[in-house]
């Protein structure tokens, strides 16, 4: 979801909400809105993020450091970052991004530099986080003559210069005209060696947003009625994520039929006994998010097919746990999940139906993050990685079957942030 500023850490423009149920019926009964469901027992709802530490300034200093040390081994002199999540990660400033530059400049020795409009200099130092010189241009000037002047202050004009991958053109067509000759390079082997590894600050973090939300999922599912749509429970997600102390990141609710299709459909939707409802939410504590897919029946027993369907969908999703293990190129965790569906007669490969998407993704400050356990990613796992585990099966016209947990690698392997539903136990 497209946030405002002060920072642009984007997720998915989706509305819904999720729960961390597996197929279970829920009695029909006439619709409520939400915000009369939302009034029955909010208020018990305490923060569970009272208590979680941001990332100080000693874990920055320490990326930092890292961050150099990986530009020392790759021949880079420095590394400019423009605002987002890898901002956030390196000097703490959140900021959006506009036709008015601002950006870090990461040298391979000494302090950072953060570049920004004259005018924004104090706002930039509220959530600065590192010690940092702060270079500014005036609405004539411009901001690339300032960067490559840094750089040739720093002795580093004649180096490569690493560029974070998700930077806008207009840096890198800037930086060329400003600085003719710059060898500019991918500043993945810097930026991806530093964020792909969590330290266990960030862990614990995670650890508390999901937890956060696996509880608004607990208040939010007994208050779901028939004739609600996905914005009504949404509203109840969002209103309990909140109460509970997380910041809301994405809410997705897909009945139905809309259920077949991972990221749903636009076609009115109500909630209806005997359909499946599909939920998918996440929110962030200090940044850092959560991730967590369940699917259930409402109404009524859940019929042969879909009570087959998600007890397949849970054990892919064990296939792919067990899979998870350090030193393994994380394609193989997505082909582990597919040679296990394909004995089951779907697909075959990303055909429907079967799974038709990636069996998981990196989740920390960005929901999505490199890498991803997708057919052909040979990086090797290794401890402190984190990643969705979501291998669904959508039968299009029909419906669709997600169940959705996170985990974290460990040296001894992977440790669940949320414990996968059973059928017969929906809260675990």
């Amino acid at each position: 979801m497209e946030r405002r500023p002060p920072i642009t850490l984007s997720r998915r423009a989706l509305l819904g909400a999720a729960g961390a149920l597996p197929l279970l019926a829920l009695p029909a009964s006439p619709r409520a809105s939400a915000a009369d469901a939302a009034d029955t027992g909010l208020d018990a709802l305490a923060s569970l993020a009272t208590g979680a530490q941001p990332i100080g300034e000693a874990e920055r200093r320490a990326r930092i450091a890292r961050a150099q040390a990986l530009m020392a081994e790759h021949g880079i002199g420095a590394v400019v970052i423009e605002p987002g999540a890898s901002l956030v990660y390196f000097t703490g400033v959140r900021w959006w991004r506009s036709e008015r530059l601002t950006c870090a400049v990461l040298p391979v020795e000494g302090d950072p530099c953060i570049v920004t409009p004259f005018f924004e200099e104090p706002s930039v130092h509220e959530s600065l986080g590192v010690p940092a010189q702060v270079r500014v241009w005036q609405e004539d000037t411009s901001p690339f003559e300032v960067v490559a002047g840094f750089l040739r202050d720093r002795k580093l004009a004649g180096k490569p210069v690493g560029i974070e991958e998700t930077a806008r053109y207009l840096l890198v067509d800037g930086l060329q005209q400003a600085h003719p000759g710059i060898s500019l390079v991918s500043a993945n082997p810097v930026v991806r060696g530093c964020r792909m590894i969590k330290s266990a600050a960030e862990i614990a973090l995670m650890q508390c947003a999901t937890d956060v939300t696996i509880a608004a999922y607990r208040w939010t599912y007994p208050r779901i009625q028939a004739g609600m749509t996905p914005a009504d429970i949404g509203a109840l997600m969002t209103a309990a994520t909140e109460k509970l102390g997380g910041a809301v990141e994405f809410n997705l609710v897909l009945l139905g039929e809309a259920a077949a299709y991972p990221h749903g459909s636009g076609k009115p939707q109500q909630v209806r006994p005997g359909e499946v409802v599909l939920m998918d939410c996440g929110c962030n504590v200090h940044g850092y998010q959560s991730d967590v897919s369940r699917s259930f029946v409402f109404g009524g027993e859940p019929s042969a097919a879909q009570r087959k369907v998600w007890e397949q969908v849970l054990r892919g999703q064990q296939v792919a746990f067990e899979a998870a293990q350090v030193g393994v190129p994380a394609g193989a965790v997505d082909d582990a999940v597919r040679r296990y569906y394909a004995s089951l007669g779907y697909g075959p490969d990303y055909q429907l139906p079967g799974l038709s998407h990636r069996t998981g993704h990196g989740i920390g400050l960005d929901g999505h993050e490199p890498v991803n356990l997708v057919r052909g990613e040979k990086t090797p796992l290794a401890a402190g990685m984190c990643f969705s585990d979501e291998p669904g099966l959508y039968l299009p016209g029909q419906f669709g079957i997600r169940v959705e947990d996170c985990f974290h690698m460990t040296a001894d392997g992977p440790r669940w942030f949320s414990q996968p539903p059973t059928i017969d136990a929906p809260f675990g």
